[in-house]
């Protein structure tokens, strides 16, 4: 529950005051992916999303927000922060992309996706809107994929009466449609080498693209980041006039427990994980100190976030809200992510992560050679404007088998690239192609133990693409659904 006066909800005003023709989902989902490719059709810009929330009566004002950019780790970080602020009572609206089996996925309150009827219902709403703001020179073209997304996202949230929406950037930050939202309080997790063709190709213009979220007035937390992207940030930060709220090295402050080690003034990581590899920390909130806290998300990278989560929290605290330290604490616990290092149980075992550029691939590369004692196949396959070559040097070598495998995607790297990625060094006889992920699960099966593990990484798309085969497997037949591209 929260402490400041709530802001009074109204119900956003209609733009149009004819009739509605509502879709069915399917109908709805037809015509999102009759936009354009998610990421083949982006059009960076504020306008569209701006003048669309404009006419669907500003659903955004309706709630507080906090916006989250960054390249690797603002979903773990959204979630857990969803997780925080649900175990104290307040009302959450959570929007992440991409999703891994239905676009409902992106689209939570209170922790409960949105129903198909309402995402459809929604859906139609926003596309009436924008379909008279066309011909009437509001906007110049239709809203993308994405825009048209975080729209129905923030109608849903203002509907729902949501107290708080917590909202991961799509791409970049300068231009993302979530940006559009105004959010109070914002934070940057790290930055590294990804989307370089929208972005930019140094870590300078890519951090220079997500700092532009921060305006005068916001509270600003900033995860630890290379000394190049820093720079750009604290600049940013310095112009808007607002000190930033800094996460540090994460070697600072969690560091390993020994005799030696003195740690009178900083969190540290206890000596031991759980078997599945959760972190066990030490946390010190603004008024308490826990002992032994195991973060719901696995992998020794998932700290960082769970720390920018925590500042986001008492960020929130200082506005208002009422968040203790026991729903700091139980929060951080339950976070759950799909696809991001989730192990399914075998045999034999399966761990799906969307490991989708250099720095997520070493991430994952770290929790294999510590928690992971099986031999391993995996399964690979990736979008063609990744760093192939970079990820496949850090992956393939821990692998007693690869699979390349194809993907029903405009963005996918063909099985030709992903062999030329391979390393030369790499047992060209443990490398197996497969044109399809049904395939490639056969041959998996076929030449794993039942004591080992089929690891699915290289795209979420991947991933999601992967867990929609397995439930088809056991569920036939399945829902429509669209996966994701990243």
């Amino acid at each position: 529950m929260k402490k400041h006066s709530p802001q009074r909800h109204r119900e956003p005003q209609r733009f149009t005051e004819r009739r509605i023709s509502e879709m069915t989902f399917e109908e709805s989902l037809a015509y999102l992916l009759s936009l354009g490719h998610e990421t083949l059709a982006i059009k960076l810009g504020l306008a569209n999303t701006q003048r669309l929330l404009e006419a669907l009566g500003n659903p955004h004002k309706h709630f507080s927000s906090v916006q989250i950019a960054g390249t690797n780790g603002k979903g773990s970080t959204a979630v857990m922060l969803d997780s925080i602020c649900r175990a104290a009572g307040i009302r959450t609206g959570l929007f992440t992309s991409p999703h891994l089996i239905s676009i409902t996925e992106r689209v939570s309150i209170n922790g409960q996706q949105i129903s198909r009827d309402d995402f459809a219902c929604l859906t139609s709403r926003v596309k009436a809107t924008a379909e008279e703001l066309v011909p009437q020179g509001y906007l110049e073209t239709l809203p993308t994929f994405f825009e048209h997304v975080t729209a129905i996202a923030l109608l849903a949230f203002a509907e729902a009466k949501v107290e708080l929406a917590i909202l991961e950037t799509g791409l970049g930050g300068r231009l993302d449609s979530t940006t559009a939202a105004g959010a109070e309080i914002v934070a940057i997790t790290p930055i590294a080498m990804d989307h370089e063709e929208y972005l930019g190709d140094t870590l300078a213009k890519i951090a220079a693209e997500k700092a532009a979220i921060i305006r005068p007035e916001v509270t600003a937390v900033i995860a630890w980041q290379p000394p190049e992207a820093l720079e750009v940030i604290l600049e940013e930060c310095e112009r808007c006039r607002i000190e930033p709220r800094l996460i540090p090295d994460i070697s600072t402050i969690f560091s390993l427990s020994s005799p030696h080690q003195s740690n009178a003034h900083n969190s540290q990581i206890l000596p031991r994980a759980t078997e599945d590899g959760r972190i066990c920390v030490a946390l010190r909130t603004s008024h308490q100190h826990f002992e032994c806290v195991c973060l719901g998300l696995r992998g020794g990278h998932q700290v960082t976030n769970a720390a920018v989560a925590v500042s986001l929290a008492e960020a929130l605290r200082e506005r208002g809200f009422e968040i203790s330290a026991e729903a700091l604490k139980c929060g951080i616990e339950t976070a759950t992510h799909p696809g991001r290092l989730e192990f399914w149980e075998g045999p034999p075992r399966m761990l799906f992560d969307g490991a989708h550029n250099p720095a997520s691939a070493g991430v994952l590369r770290d929790f294999l050679d510590e928690f992971v004692k099986e031999p391993i196949t995996l399964i690979f396959g990736a979008m063609r404007d990744k760093a192939l070559s970079e990820m496949a040097a850090t992956l393939f070598p821990k692998a007693s088998a690869v699979i390349l495998t194809g993907l029903d995607n405009p963005r996918a790297a063909s099985i030709e690239t992903l062999k030329a990625a391979v390393p030369r060094d790499f047992d060209q006889a443990n490398v197996h192609q497969a044109t399809s992920i049904k395939e490639a699960l056969r041959i998996a099966r076929e030449i794993t133990a039942g004591n080992g593990l089929i690891c699915v990484t290289g795209s979420l798309y991947l991933v999601g693409a992967t867990q929609h085969t397995l439930y088809r497997e056991k569920n036939p037949p399945s829902p429509l659904i669209q996966t994701p591209s990243y």
